[in-house]
């Protein structure tokens, strides 16, 4: 009998050390469900805020489309300049094409202009000092692995 009556000890204390592990479990998975509820109701605030900013941003950009609409058109002396100055540049790109593509000197090189006629006051004389080499700097054909 006190064989049984220890082993009825031992199951008491094993089934005590259940419910106590039972109500800990019960306790951590109150405890995420109401965590996970938070977060849920602060995603749907930080939600709402969004689509309250998305919205205001939306009627300043539609306000600004119809203030910029309604703005007089550029008045004929701006237009001028612009299409004379893109004429300009237009007339310009073959005598700077062969400088871009890196394959000879400026086009003021070619005319007999001196560099020190270009130089600025102050500017260091010594062309290498500057790192200037009188054409653009080409890319690198070397593969990167």
């Amino acid at each position: 009998m006190a064989a049984r009556l220890s082993e009825e000890i031992k199951l008491t204390k094993k089934h005590e050390e259940i419910l106590a592990k039972r109500t800990d479990l019960l306790g951590q998975m109150e405890s995420g469900c109401k965590q996970q509820r938070e977060n849920r109701e602060q995603r749907v605030i930080l939600w709402q805020t969004a689509q309250e900013r998305n919205a205001t941003l939306l009627q300043d950009l539609q306000k600004m489309e119809e203030r910029l609409s309604a703005r007089p058109l550029l008045q004929p002396e701006m237009i001028s300049l612009q299409t004379r100055y893109w004429e300009s540049v237009e007339e310009k790109i073959p005598e700077w094409e062969d400088f871009l593509f890196g394959r000879g000197p400026p086009p003021s090189a070619r005319r007999g202009w001196s560099s020190s006629s270009l130089k600025r006051k102050g500017a260091p004389q010594d062309r290498s000092q500057v790192g200037v080499t009188g054409l653009p700097p080409r890319a690198s054909t070397k593969c990167v692995s």
